[in-house]
């Protein structure tokens, strides 16, 4: 008797009870809740106040009161529990939502009361010590105030609502909020991935611009140095990035190397110079190559951190995801027409991305497709590779037959041949690829998708290899008058227009005219590139990172560049293209992402910048390192002007030394962040494999109940024999 009462009492058991019953055994426990937390012991209390029980036996004799009472009294006894116990309790009822709904209602309708009487009285009564809250409710794209007093001090859960409610209106007064929820509703997560790494790039350039800015453009231009006259603007240097914008704040030979706040070198006569130098000189060049190396410094911080948390986002898989999203997903606060039609378009694309990758994982071949597979793979891969070697032929022929011309326009001319041609190539060869995507037929979009990002990855990475050696060798087209740095800048410059140029022409003409061709022939749009796009941000942020010491202002180019470029592939998206035909889900794709930009481009970038500090002999007639054998020598000579300068200051020069000039130091660093990175994937895993052990355990459980209920069944039959 003591096992059926058991089993009788387990929620799932409750389906076949009534309603009445159900509600009348929670009334009970919420008062008896009530009353452990809220009322005195009951020998404190007079006879008369004692409270009376002539309710409490409602489940014993159901005839004694009607639904509507039963419903009544439960919304009377909610009413006297916190806000806490109250929703605990309105979770843990075994009730429909449709009931439970009208006792929300009930609820809901018994304090309106009060609340209006609060909101009436606030406006014309002062509130003496009560507290103001402030409710702001989001109605379409606007915000009410809703103001009223309290006479009570605030609860921590009022306390809590209000913070939480803080907390959504800064999520909403992000960037590009609704867009983003409206991209991933309607082309889903795998789309989305490609403007969120945008925004992660964005954000990027943000903090490596505002460094600059603060601590070499600024003050320089403060301080302007004593040069030429710039030449006119014509329009012409928006594309070459030369003529008015050589001789100015956007380049590397602009900037002086003297110490700005010392009225020495303002003064070449000597008639202002002081005695002593200024106590604390800044020193321009010393603070072009700390900026740089701050902003270096900060971003490989942000990327590192980008990947722990791409990392731990990507943890586990979809393996019995699809209940639990269609049971389980549904936000019911989301009560707007507009919000509800975008969240019915996410979760459908949801549910269409687990059931594709359900099927493509279920998918199998016999051995002569996997071997006729095998061989059409092989032969793409070939091509693929001979397409690189090609394109970095060409690339090299072309950077090795340009001469300067006589004329400006000549000149101007021939610089903008070699980033043309490899615009040109990086537009398209990923076409190529494409069509060797649909020879291969890859049954998993994921797979083709990283096959594609491969391809391309290894087409820029060779273009980028190939064109750093070039500006390493300083086998570039640069006048006389100009130093070599600023060459380079102009060149990368020029590479980051042209890179924009073509991108925006491709989306914009390409997927318009494809849409047109699609449309009359095949009933459909074309798909968005996801491969594609995603290197070419990479590609294009890998060009900035190159050029931040040879152009300062370079990353405030690169966010222009992604703000326009967002907007172009937005509105592109939204008329040209549709829907993934094979919705895939882009859990781990931010991940890999990250990392590609974060491994060979980042680390490339800084292994291209450390080479010329450490190496590279700069320029003796321009920027700030001039007359130096070395970048890195402009940090000895500020230790011995700021030891001449304050002598309280001496413990410095053994900073510099010891710690700076060591490369034990630069050794630690790096072993101590590849430490980091292989920590988090470690716990990663770790965490995957935890995450396994669970799901074996709840199929364990579930057979324990099976092994459990079979020997209570053999018991029974024991105890009848």
């Amino acid at each position: 008797s003591t096992s059926l009462h058991i089993l009788a009492s387990m929620p799932s058991r409750t389906i076949g009870r009534s309603l009445g019953a159900i509600i009348s055994q929670y009334c009970n426990r919420t008062a008896r809740l009530r009353r452990q937390s809220s009322r005195p012991p009951l020998q404190q209390l007079s006879r008369t106040a004692r409270p009376s029980l002539r309710h409490y036996d409602l489940d014993t004799d159901p005839s004694r009161a009607t639904l509507e009472e039963k419903r009544s009294l439960l919304v009377k006894e909610l009413l006297s529990l916190s806000p806490s116990q109250r929703s605990h309790m309105l979770l843990t009822v075994p009730l429909s939502l449709t009931e439970k709904r009208t006792i929300r209602q009930q609820l809901s309708r018994q304090r309106s009361p009060l609340t209006q009487h609060a909101q009436h009285w606030a406006p014309s009564s002062p509130c003496g010590w009560s507290i103001v809250y402030i409710s702001l409710v989001s109605q379409g794209r606007g915000l009410q105030c809703r103001l009223w007093c309290s006479s009570q001090a605030p609860t921590p859960q009022g306390c809590r609502g209000l913070w939480y409610r803080f907390l959504s209106l800064l999520r909403t007064a992000q960037p590009w909020h609704y867009t983003l929820k409206q991209i991933g509703g309607r082309f889903g997560s795998s789309v989305l991935s490609y403007f969120l790494f945008l925004k992660t790039l964005l954000m990027f350039n943000f903090v490596s611009f505002l460094i600059l800015l603060a601590f070499v453009v600024v003050l320089q231009a403060v301080y302007p140095p004593s040069s030429d006259s710039p030449s006119p603007f014509t329009g012409l240097e928006l594309l070459t990035g030369m003529g008015y914008f050589t001789h100015s704040l956007l380049y590397y030979g602009y900037y002086s190397n003297v110490t700005l706040n010392d009225p020495c070198t303002s003064d070449p006569k000597g008639s202002a110079c002081p005695l002593t130098a200024p106590p604390f000189p800044y020193n321009m060049p010393l603070a072009y190559l700390f900026s740089t190396g701050a902003s270096f410094l900060i971003t490989c911080v942000l990327l590192v951190y980008s990947v722990s948390c791409s990392f731990w986002e990507s943890v586990g898989s979809s393996v019995g995801v699809l209940a639990v999203k269609v049971f389980c997903s549904w936000d019911f606060r989301v009560i707007q027409r507009r919000s509800v039609k975008l969240q019915c378009e996410n979760f459908c694309t949801q549910l269409k991305e687990l059931l594709a990758e359900q099927r493509s994982r279920s998918h199998s071949r016999s051995l002569c497709q996997r071997l006729r597979h095998g061989i059409v793979v092989l032969l793409a891969w070939a091509l693929a590779l001979g397409s690189v070697l090609g394109c970095a032929l060409a690339v090299h022929l072309f950077s090795q037959h340009m001469h300067v011309g006589s004329g400006r326009w000549q000149q101007e001319a021939i610089l903008l041949v070699l980033p043309l041609v490899v615009s040109l190539l990086n537009t398209l060869m990923p076409h190529l690829y494409n069509l060797l995507a649909m020879w291969e037929k890859q049954d998993s979009p994921v797979t083709q998708v990283y096959v594609a990002i491969f391809r391309n990855l290894l087409l820029k990475m060779v273009v980028l290899s190939l064109l750093c050696f070039q500006w390493l060798s300083r086998s570039i087209v640069c006048s006389a008058e100009e130093c070599w740095e600023t060459c380079v800048g102009q060149d990368l410059y020029r590479f980051v227009v042209m890179d924009f140029v073509f991108t925006s022409l491709d989306t914009l003409f390409r997927e318009w005219v494809w849409r047109l061709i699609l449309e009359k022939r095949l009933r459909q749009r074309p798909e968005f590139d996801i491969a594609r796009n995603v290197l070419e941000l990479i590609y294009g942020q890998s060009l900035t990172w190159l050029g931040i010491l040879f152009a300062p202002l370079l990353p405030a180019v690169q966010m222009l560049k992604l703000l326009l470029l967002f907007y172009i592939k937005k509105t592109s998206l939204m008329w040209n293209c549709q829907s993934p035909s094979k919705p895939w889900q882009a859990s781990h794709m931010s991940t890999i992402f990250i990392t590609l930009l974060c491994f060979p481009f980042f680390l490339g970038a800084t292994v291209f910048l450390s080479y010329t500090i450490w190496s590279l002999q700069p320029s003796e007639t321009c920027g700030p390192f001039r007359g130096l054998e070395t970048i890195y020598k402009s940090g000895k000579s500020w230790v011995l002007v700021l030891e001449k300068s304050n002598p309280n200051i001496t413990w410095f020069a053994w900073v510099h030394q010891y710690l700076v000039e060591n490369t034990f130091l630069l050794f630690f660093s790096s072993v101590a962040l590849l430490a980091v990175i292989y920590f988090y994937i470690q716990v990663v895993r770790g965490q995957q494999r935890v995450i396994c052990l669970l799901r074996e355990q709840i199929a364990k459980v579930r057979e324990d109940k099976m092994f459990l209920m079979q020997k209570l069944h053999s018991v029974y039959e024991q105890r009848e024999r």
